[in-house]
């Protein structure tokens, strides 16, 4: 027998070789058992909880459910705003299958501002809805639900949107709705926000946001993988968002609203104009014109609209009534009244003689009335609305008496209304000029300050409370717009009280001449505020024709429809009524309106007129000894 050495050790080496790859191979399959085990305990031990919780998410959706926003309804309970339901276009992004392509599709109809929207998308999670357009048409409502299994992840949702009753009514008081920014919801008081939530942004929606606002609610639902709702789980009802109560009556302020609208439409001009109850400060109207509507914020206004609103040179945004400074012209010759016989710089007998002019060292100060009004007394000055008289006093009196007594009635100084942004206004003093303009203080200075010019600085709200200080015998009262707040039941809240700052304790024998004087303005032959009498209601009231700029006698133009828009004169009046008892105080500025008694004085006396026929005096009240002929 023979055996081959070269044969069994090829066999031995091959066995060899075998077994090395079976080594291998149980070596890759243990270790790819154990990288599976690993895995496995890794996401069913280590992260178990964290993909059951992201498994659910795509199996159950939690969905916000949009608050009520609370109503805000006028003195006598009528809604000014509320909520009314609209349709809302949202995407989720984990459920679109191709994003770009479905907004494509939707601009064909729908103008969706796009690099808005992939921002939001950026910030919010996939899975989170993500809106697209608030308050839809029927049109794109029926255009979306055609074609909506070629949108996936995109569904509309009925949701409260903002609506204010009477459009532009009042806006300026209410102020607009807009959407949170990155700013805010940075801030702790925006925690329960998100990205597309409204919010107030001017008036008393932002004063009152924490109040007006309700709370959200959700529901739980089960989707399929495309996002679509299957069944709902769960649900909580979102809360309604407590009520204002305003002081405003509608029916008054309507009508103030109609009144500047008909005088502006056709003089092409801008004003402001305020009501207010003289003992307590209650605002029953407020016009500011031009006013905007702040139903188009409530749905998200569109950066074109939003800058034509912001570069209009009208100013539509601006509260004039408390934040418009204009020069309160003859206006303030009640303050000097005041001052002159407080101070007994005149007794109300005495007579000065108005040549037409008054003569300071080289200088000529005008009257508005040419050929002069003779010998004047106070009462006749007042009635008139003599300048040379009050020049006289004012001379005599001084610019820090004059500031001294223009404080007292509350001017200088805001008026403390809710409203944000109210301006101060400007009574000017010695310390005053030498502090902002490091000069001193001339006696011309204070001539023109004597009748209102110069530096003196006024807001229609402030005139009103001036008005309503003398009207009330010198309680100074802070101005206020909410009675009370409500919540969505009717259940009482909160409720505001007047607030009386300070009595400056008028004397009688001077508060007596000077609403004689100024009852006079409005009734008697002479007076320049003859256009608001009233028949039955006394109203007592004083004109003014504040300049714009300074005018020469050689730069007169006759007529005054022909100075430019911007040189005209801004018309003004204030006044109380009744004459007797006092109850309620207007002021109304005219913008370039040309002269305070032809147009203002009219507005004030129809808007009068409408508020004492909702709210009749107790009595008729008559004029003592005099009788004057109403019309």
């Amino acid at each position: 027998m023979s055996f081959n050495r070269s044969s069994t050790g090829s066999s031995l080496e091959s066995s060899f070789s075998v077994r090395k790859k079976i080594k291998v191979y149980v070596v890759l399959v243990v270790t790819s058992f154990l990288v599976i085990l690993m895995r496995i305990w890794y996401l069913q031990i280590l992260k178990g909880e964290d993909f059951m919780g992201k498994s659910e998410q795509n199996r159950v959706r939690k969905i916000s459910l949009a608050d009520y926003r609370g109503e805000i309804k006028d003195r006598l309970g009528n809604i000014i705003a509320n909520v009314r339901p609209s349709f809302s276009l949202y995407v989720t992004p984990e459920d679109a299958d191709n994003l770009s392509e479905s907004l494509e599709f939707l601009s064909v109809l729908i103008e969706i501002n796009k690099d808005k929207l992939r921002n939001d998308i950026r910030r919010s999670p996939s899975f989170k809805n993500v809106l697209i357009k608030r308050d839809i048409s029927r049109r794109e409502v029926a255009y979306i639900e055609e074609n909506k299994m070629l949108l996936p992840g995109v569904r509309i949702k009925i949701e409260p949107i903002r609506n204010y009753a009477h459009k532009d009514f009042a806006s300026h008081v209410l102020g607009y709705l807009g959407e949170v920014s990155k700013v805010e919801l940075k801030a702790s008081k925006f925690g329960r926000y998100e990205p597309g939530d409204m919010v107030g942004k001017n008036g008393l929606e932002k004063i009152y946001e924490s109040q007006l606002r309700g709370k959200k609610g959700f529901k739980e639902v089960e989707v399929d993988v495309s996002g679509r709702e299957l069944k709902a789980l769960r649900k909580l009802s979102p809360k309604t968002g407590n009520s204002l109560v305003l002081t405003l009556d509608s029916r008054v302020q309507g009508k103030l609203e109609t009144l500047m609208d008909e005088v502006l439409g056709k003089n092409a001009v801008e004003g402001s104009a305020v009501v207010m109850k003289v003992q307590s400060g209650e605002i029953i109207a407020m016009v500011s014109k031009p006013s905007f509507d702040p139903n188009s914020f409530a749905t998200g206004i569109s950066r074109k609209k939003w800058n034509s609103l912001v570069i209009d040179e009208k100013n539509p945004l601006q509260n004039r009534t408390i934040d418009g400074q204009y020069p309160p012209a003859s206006t303030y010759k009640v303050v000097t009244a005041y001052a002159a016989l407080s101070e007994k710089i005149i007794k109300p007998e005495s007579t000065i003689f108005c040549p037409g002019h008054f003569r300071l060292g080289k200088r000529d100060y005008r009257c508005w009335k040419k050929r002069g009004h003779g010998n004047m007394n106070l009462h006749d000055a007042l009635v008139q609305s003599c300048d040379v008289y009050f020049y006289t006093l004012g001379h005599r009196l001084g610019i820090n008496n004059l500031a001294k007594y223009a404080t007292k009635l509350g001017l200088g100084e805001v008026t403390g209304i809710e409203l944000k942004g109210e301006k101060s206004g400007l009574v000017p003093s010695k310390q005053w000029k030498k502090k902002i303009k490091n000069e001193p203080w001339y006696p011309g200075e204070t001539i023109s300050a004597s009748i209102g010019q110069g530096y003196n600085l006024v807001t229609p709200l402030q005139s009103a409370r001036m008005i309503s200080t003398i009207a009330s015998g010198g309680l100074l009262v802070r101005p206020y717009l909410i009675k009370k707040i409500e919540d969505s039941d009717g259940k009482l809240i909160q409720e505001f009280s007047p607030e009386v700052i300070k009595n400056i304790e008028i004397d009688p024998e001077v508060l007596k001449h000077l609403k004689e004087g100024l009852r006079g303005v409005v009734y008697e032959a002479h007076g320049t505020g003859h256009r608001a009498r009233l028949k039955n209601v006394i109203v007592s009231g004083k004109t003014g024709t504040a300049q714009v700029v300074g005018m020469k006698p050689s730069d007169e133009i006759d007529p005054e429809e022909e100075i430019p828009y911007s040189f005209r004169d801004h018309a003004w009046f204030v006044a109380f009524a009744p004459y007797e008892k006092p109850e309620v105080a207007v002021s109304v500025i005219i913008e370039h309106g040309g002269h305070g008694g032809a147009i203002a004085a009219p507005i004030a006396g129809k808007i009068l007129k409408t508020y004492f026929s909702h709210y009749p005096p107790s009595k008729t009240i008559g004029l003592g000894k005099e009788r004057i002929e109403l019309n």
